[in-house]
Order: structure tokens, then sequence, then C-alpha cells
């Protein structure tokens, strides 16, 4: 009997069965969507590595445009991914509580892919790009690949009346700038990949401990949900030996997203047009709308917020000490990432790779 933590299939199909339908589009609208994302791809790769000084290799990771359920399935195999060492340690833990061990655990992993269905459901609509790079790629491909999802990049122009070929350029400024970073950095995704992957494979599979920790989740969640108790799930998978991963990991994410930010501000009109337009009303519509409260809680976004505004800031401090050149010594190796205290405190790093 194979065994998994979450039946994926279950996953996949509860959420394209409970996902939202796109906007309304006609064929050929859609279409042309489709391939003005393509393009605005292309154009933002070129831009990102004038900007950043990031040179990427001829063969670079893919860009996929698709629809919700597109999104839904990469996401699922994405998560997969990642859960296969989890997934191999269950199976040799469950193996040895014989048939009725089995038993349980296959109606286990339906639930949680009803549940983690659901959460992909109420996800797909909202994310406009993605860069994912648990993704293995073909033997001759770099790993990981881009995701635009075009009918909601549709939907969020729509909503806030902006310039479609400005708005759609703007969308892949931002994603191509990961994209960048993980191809021109080619030990980069490894590096993302075995910090979470030490995470996953150090957790704790005794039986009865995963059934307290399922039991007290619904609790838990619960009260947060009515606001009664701050919580993330993230807290449910942490043991104290995960902690320091877990920070470098935020540290990682902090520096991505930075850098990312960096790009983005550097956009002037002769780039895109009506840049001021989309920045206003995109960042009133990502205060009053985005996530949700309460899955930005559930999720443990909130919580990594002010690390993320840190990560700018950790960018342009050490761009304005030692300008972009001396600021891409941190791509060199995992030993000249910043540290979570060098986020903090930009000089450290400055001092540490520099000497000044």
């Amino acid at each position: 009997m194979s065994t998994t933590m979450v039946d994926w299939d279950v996953a996949v199909t509860t959420a394209r069965k409970l996902v939202k339908p796109g906007p309304e589009i006609s064929m050929e609208g859609a279409l042309s969507a489709v391939a003005e994302l393509r393009d605005a791809a292309q154009r933002a790769e070129v831009y990102v590595q004038e900007v950043t000084g990031l040179r990427v290799p001829s063969a670079t990771a893919p860009v996929l445009v698709v629809d919700r359920p597109g999104w839904i399935q990469a996401n699922a195999d994405a998560f997969r991914t990642i859960m296969e060492p989890l997934t191999e340690k269950a199976a040799a833990k469950i193996a040895a509580t014989g048939r009725a061990g089995g038993q349980m655990q296959a109606v286990t992993a339906r639930v949680s892919g009803a549940e983690v269905g659901a959460l992909l459901s109420y996800l797909a609509p909202k994310i406009l790009g993605q860069f994912d790079p648990f993704y293995a790629g073909a033997v001759d491909e770099p790993g990981g690949r881009l995701l635009l999802v075009a009918p909601n990049v549709v939907m969020v122009e729509r909503e806030l009346k902006l310039d479609p070929h400005d708005f759609r350029l703007w969308v892949c400024l931002h994603e191509e700038t990961h994209r960048v970073q993980f191809t021109a950095v080619p030990w980069l995704r490894d590096y993302l990949n075995s910090q979470v992957q030490e995470i996953v494979g150090a957790a704790d599979l005794d039986p009865a401990a995963v059934l307290e920790m399922i039991k007290n989740a619904v609790s838990t969640i619960g009260e947060a949900i009515r606001g009664n108790k701050e919580f993330s799930i993230v807290d449910l998978v942490q043991t104290p030996d995960q902690r320091a991963t877990v920070e470098r990991i935020t540290a990682v994410m902090s520096l991505l997203e930075g850098h990312a930010d960096v790009v983005m501000d550097s956009v002037k009109p002769d780039v895109i047009k009506s840049i001021e337009t989309i920045r206003a009303r995109f960042d009133v519509r990502r205060q009053s709308q985005g996530l949700d409260r309460i899955v930005r809680k559930l999720l443990g976004l909130d919580a990594k917020m002010r690390q993320y505004r840190d990560g700018a800031r950790f960018c342009n401090r050490v761009i304005e000490r030692v300008g972009m050149d001396g600021f891409n010594k941190v791509w060199s190796n995992p030993q000249t990432l910043p540290t979570p205290a060098e986020i903090a405190d930009p000089d450290l790093w400055v001092a540490r790779n520099h000497g000044l």
C-alpha cells in the first residue's frame, strides 16, 4: 500500500471544483492576453538583467501562462515534491503498524487532501504570478518555472481600470526578477530546496504524535478564525531544532523579495507609462484585500511582512554603500548570503564581505 500524508488527487479535484471561475473574456481576448504576457516576460527579463547586472544562461527556466486550474495543479505538484521525504518516512512508520494503520492513514490522507484543495481553491484567484523553484525541469533545463495566471491578471486590470499593456509588463517585471535570480545563480535553487527539505525531513512522525498534532491543529485553527488566538500553521511543524533553519529561509526570502522591490522601484514612466497609477491603485487594493486577515494569519504571512520590508532596506543600504556590483557578491555562494542579523543590520554584511 502506498503511503502519503496528503491525497494529492483529492486535493486537485477538490480545488478545481471549488475554485471560482475567471472573468468573462472572449477566446480572442484570452489568446491575446496569453500572447502579451509571454512577450512581456521576455521584455521584462532583459530589463531585470540590465538593472541587476545578473546574467541568465541561454537555457533559462520556462515561462508558463496558466489558468486557475493550471496554477492549482502546478502548486499541488510543488507541495508533493516538498513533502516527499515526509512521505517516505511516513511509509516506514505506518508499515510497522499493520493493515489498520494503513487504512487509517488512507482516510487521513483523503481528509488532508480535501483541506489542501480548499486552501488552493481560495488562493488560486488571488495569485498574479509566481516563480516555482521546486520544479525539476528537463535534463537540459535549469530548475524552476515561472507561472503567470492570465485570468487573474485580466481580472485585476479590469477591477483597477489599468492600462492592460502596462499592467501586464508590471506583473512580469516583478516575477521575472525571481526567475532571473534563480537562473543566474544556479546554486540558489538547490540551497533553498535543501533548507526546506531539512525542515520537512526532521518532522516527528510518531503516529501518536501526528494524531495529537492533527487534533490540536483543528482546535487551534478554530480559535484563530474566531480571533481568540494568534497562530500560524508554521507553528505546527516547527520543532526547536528546526527554528534556525526557518530563520535562514526567512533571511533568503527577505533578500529575494527585497531585491525584487529594488527592481520595481527602478521602473520609471519611460519603461511603463502609467507606472505611478499602477503603484497607487495596486497598493490600495493590496491593503484592503489581498489575502484576508484569517488566511494571512494561518499561513504566517503577517509575521513575515516586516522581514520582507527589512529585505528591501538591506538591499538598498548595501547598494548605497558598495554599489550594485558590490551587492552582487551576495550571490557568490551560500556563505555570502545574509544572515538574519545582517538582514536587520546591513552594515554587518558589508563588513563581513567587503571589510568596510
